[in-house]
């Protein structure tokens, strides 16, 4: 297994409008970051989870968790995918996840409720511009999960909750890339070493 948590500190937690994803609080940056999480050529990767920290008005926290052995019906474009987004905004979650659509499931969790039920799952990750080369320590990861902010970072606070849980701060590039960059470029190295 391999995961990714892309937290949106502006992505709006109510239904919103498809044909303005970067109005909906940057809603479109998390939505190629699903892309290059799940996406092959011609098919969705095995064994990949993917959850979203939505932390935008009116309601947050909502966090939206993406299967890829369970997905049906869902393409690589950012429009189809903000439309399973959009979908599991508009339910009212609970503590425990409702299914909106095969393989998406939305809860309200805090950070750190996610993090600490990921952490039963995963090694977690967390990635930054100045951590140790990712290269130099993929080898050794088991079930690792990646935690990354949007174009705005991660907040102080939300950071340090994610250090708490975290097995070590890696990078994939001294430069500070965008968000699905970084995600196609950990799929590259995780492939890499299992082949």
């Amino acid at each position: 297994m391999r995961g990714f948590l892309i937290i949106g500190n502006e992505a709006f937690t109510e239904p919103f409008n498809l044909s303005d994803l970067p109005g909906a609080g940057r809603m479109d940056i998390l939505c190629r970051c699903v892309s290059q999480a799940l996406f092959l050529s011609h098919s969705i990767r095995k064994n990949v989870e993917v959850y979203l920290l939505l932390l935008g008005k009116p309601d947050p926290p909502k966090a939206i968790r993406i299967r890829s052995g369970e997905l049906r019906r869902m393409s690589p474009d950012e429009r189809n995918i903000g439309g399973h987004i959009r979908k599991a905004v508009g339910f009212k979650p609970q503590a425990e996840w409702t299914e909106t659509n095969s393989g998406i499931y939305v809860a309200r969790k805090t950070l750190r409720e996610l993090l600490a039920e990921i952490s039963k799952s995963y090694e977690i990750y967390y990635l930054r511009e100045d951590g140790k080369d990712i290269r130099e320590q993929v080898s050794k990861m088991k079930n690792p999960l990646f935690v990354l902010g949007d174009h705005t970072g991660v907040r102080r606070e939300d950071e340090d909750t994610i250090i708490e849980f975290s097995s070590g701060i890696l990078s994939v590039s001294k430069l500070s890339l965008m968000a699905e960059q970084c995600i196609a470029i950990v799929n590259y190295e995780l492939d890499r070493a299992n082949l």
